[in-house]
């Protein structure tokens, strides 16, 4: 597997590949934010095509594996990104959070250097391959949560608490906290029911390291 771009830039190539530990100021962590909005957005419009008869719960649940950490992570080993890194320690848990969010860096700033058009043909020719091995959807973060702590912590459930509510009342957005297990994750959405799912699939991280 590898990424199918060669940059012009060098110094952005750089740049996507410096960690906030390395250097406070230049690092990565903009051209991550922007990488996972084009990400998401690259899967979300390949998995629209390609599912035709799913719906949108199961669209859902397919996107928030591939653009998992995990995922991003699984990618950037196969590439052997963590060779060319400029990080800080990296132990345990951390290594694929660094990766993960290498990898959206790169496409972050694939897309400044050359467009969407471009970054989401990188994106897709590796990601259409993920995509095909998950034949059925997955399970959607809730659920895996909850099998999880019941399996766990003699069959108690999850604790989803709704404490906030922000926005206006056409856009509203939702703060909900998870706790189980001794630990507890906080999500963010625009219905209690996206925010419940944020929150469940951070709290599976947690609980994964």
């Amino acid at each position: 597997m590898k990424i199918n771009y060669e940059f012009k830039d060098k110094k952005l190539l750089e740049l996507a590949l410096t960690q906030s530990g390395i250097n406070a100021k230049q690092n990565n962590e903009r051209l991550e934010f922007i990488g996972d909005r084009v990400l998401g957005l690259s899967v979300a419009e390949f998995l629209y095509k390609n599912y035709p008869d799913e719906a949108e719960g199961n669209l859902t649940r397919r996107h928030a594996s591939l653009v998992s950490t995990e995922t991003l992570a699984y990618v950037a080993h196969q590439i052997e990104l963590e060779k060319y890194l400029h990080h800080g320690h990296m132990t345990g848990g951390k290594i694929n959070h660094v990766l993960a969010n290498a990898m959206e860096a790169i496409f972050g700033a694939i897309f400044l250097e050359s467009g969407f058009e471009t970054a989401r043909n990188v994106i897709i020719e590796i990601w259409s391959e993920l995509a095909k091995a998950e034949i059925i959807a997955p399970k959607d973060a809730k659920t895996a949560l909850q099998e999880l702590v019941q399996k766990s912590d003699s069959g108690a459930l999850p604790e989803y608490t709704y404490y906030e509510q922000t926005g206006e009342s056409h856009n509203p957005v939702f703060k909900v906290r998870v706790s189980a297990m001794g630990k507890s994750a906080d999500g963010v959405g625009s219905s209690k029911k996206l925010a419940s799912l944020d929150a469940a699939d951070k709290l599976l991280k947690i609980l994964a390291i």
